[in-house]
């Protein structure tokens, strides 16, 4: 059985994405910034699938290119560690997560997308 993250809307998720790091003085354009460099969506692609309203597994599948320099994302999500993870699109999904924790954290935008 698919774990629900899986089949929960992406536009679901969002919100909760940006509020993470606007509580801790950052921007809903730094959190669409780490979406974009990780999935290869543009603003107006991201756009676009939050008002389709689908689901994490279709937003990753869609996806235009997940970033190669993905395997510089390391270190622990939700007692994880994410270079270990071996499902792909739970492991794209912990990028995610990570990177947002990142920001929300205080780390410069050059370090978060890895440059």
């Amino acid at each position: 059985m698919k774990p629900r993250i899986f089949t929960t809307a992406f536009s679901s998720v969002y919100p909760l994405l940006v509020q993470k790091a606007e509580r801790k003085g950052r921007t809903k354009s730094e959190v669409d910034a780490v979406i974009c460099w990780l999935t290869g969506y543009d603003d107006s692609g991201l756009q676009a699938q939050i008002v389709k309203n689908i689901n994490y597994e279709t937003f990753f599948s869609e996806a235009p290119q997940i970033n190669p320099n993905t395997a510089k994302i390391s270190g622990v999500i939700c007692g994880h560690l994410v270079e270990k993870i071996e499902d792909p699109l739970m492991q794209k999904i912990r990028w995610l997560d990570k990177l947002v924790d990142e920001l929300a954290k205080g780390k410069p935008m050059e370090k978060v997308l890895r440059s």
